[in-house]
């Protein structure tokens, strides 16, 4: 598929969803096209020690991660590339624009396992007009083959210190980065013109990265943040929120 972004997602990262809601914005107000690939941080971490680098949540909901885009491998497969947007979009509502409810008394850990159920996916599946047979593909570990293909390609682009989303402006010959990484939607009218302050950065050839590893937390529901409140701020070092015991 010729498209002018290639935008590399996991369902289960809260800022390559937020990236996502923008990319849609400037979709709508520009003429682009968007090829929503995959990359998965469960892969990514494969050789990691979650126990040691990780909050005790973060293997559960990379697993699930895992498990929601060999639906997503399955989908487009069967149903076209096409159908991708209309599924992570699916995704990201009930992952992260919905906030739990208040009897809701599950832990994070818990919370991060059901994604990857098809107690949680068949009523996406549902919502986004797909058939729910492609749960199936939850426990169909011959698609990481095409997942991790994919998730290399993406860490071809941009080398292997990043996290997720990545975006390959203008593919094949233009230049991809990892990010960028944003805490707020922008509104609608100044949403193009950061997108044009983003794309300018990319079009330079000599530039490589501009980084701060303090971040809020994402204006999500899912977090309790809504739009007019500013999320606490927390230090990813190294792309996340690693901990070393």
């Amino acid at each position: 598929m010729d498209a002018d972004i290639n935008f590399y997602f996991d369902p289960v990262c809260p800022f390559a969803w937020m990236t996502s809601k923008w990319v849609r914005q400037v979709q709508k107000q520009r003429d682009y096209t968007v090829d929503w690939r995959f990359i998965s941080l469960r892969l990514i971490n494969a050789q990691v020690d979650y126990d040691a680098h990780f909050p005790p949540e973060y293997e559960a909901g990379h697993t699930a991660g895992l498990r929601l885009l060999r639906v997503a491998a399955r989908t487009r497969a069967e149903h076209g590339r096409e159908a991708i947007a209309s599924l992570y979009a699916a995704f990201g509502a009930h992952i992260f624009d919905t906030a739990p409810g208040p009897d809701d008394h599950r832990t994070e850990g818990e919370v991060r396992e059901l994604r990857g159920t098809r107690e949680f996916v068949e009523p996406i599946l549902a919502e986004a007009g797909l058939p729910l047979e492609l749960a199936e593909a939850l426990d169909d570990e011959s698609w990481d083959i095409e997942i991790q293909q994919e998730t290399d390609e993406a860490l071809s682009l941009t080398g292997k210190d990043v996290g997720t989303p990545i975006i390959h402006f203008e593919p094949p010959a233009g230049v991809a980065f990892f990010g960028p990484v944003i805490s707020r939607l922008p509104p609608e009218d100044s949403a193009v013109e950061l997108w044009d302050h983003v794309v300018g950065l990319a079009r330079f050839p000599g530039f490589a990265e501009l980084k701060r590893s303090l971040r809020e937390q994402p204006q999500l529901a899912a977090f309790g943040v809504d739009a007019d409140t500013v999320g606490k701020q927390e230090d990813w070092h190294g792309g996340s929120r690693r901990q070393q015991k």
